[in-house]
């Protein structure tokens, strides 16, 4: 393993593993953002809430969980070992907005989602849930793309 600056073997290394899962969560987002729900809207009432529902159960697997609880964990790590580097504020600001995300997550869309799953009328479903699932999405689109930015940033500053 090669060392930094700081002469922390492997920190390259979890800064990069913290970069692609911060990656692969941002382009997650954006893909409901540009593709997926705009897809949806034009569906009937009864398909919408189908198909959600159907997302929402098959997203959680590993494939998904890896990264969406590894990103926070290899960039918090990340910014611990580039605590007194070039990267130090990148890495923690990538931290803080990939931290947002998950708040965004647990505090919005999912509870959104778990009402979607509980209302038994699609009209009033739908109704409830697309407009601020739409909305917050968009935020967590948002949020984790300027992490992956910062942690970009972090690995053409460390070196």
């Amino acid at each position: 393993m090669t060392e930094n600056r700081d002469g922390k073997k492997g920190a390259g290394a979890v800064l990069g593993a913290a970069t692609v899962a911060t990656g692969l969560l941002a382009g997650v987002w954006f893909a409901y953002v540009c593709s997926v729900m705009p897809a949806l809207a034009r569906s009937d009432d009864r398909v919408y809430v189908e198909v959600m529902r159907n997302i929402n159960d098959v997203i959680q697997n590993p494939v998904f969980f890896t990264p969406f609880f590894g990103a926070p964990v290899l960039t918090a790590v990340a910014a611990w070992q580039h605590r007194a580097g070039r990267a130090r504020l990148w890495t923690l600001a990538a931290f803080v907005l990939g931290l947002a995300v998950l708040v965004v997550t647990s505090a919005a869309n999912v509870p959104l989602n778990d009402a979607l799953a509980a209302t038994r009328d699609p009209v009033a479903a739908r109704s409830a849930f697309e407009t601020p699932w739409v909305a917050w999405n968009i935020v967590r689109a948002v949020l984790g793309t300027a992490s992956l930015a910062c942690l970009v940033r972090a690995l053409a500053v460390r070196s």
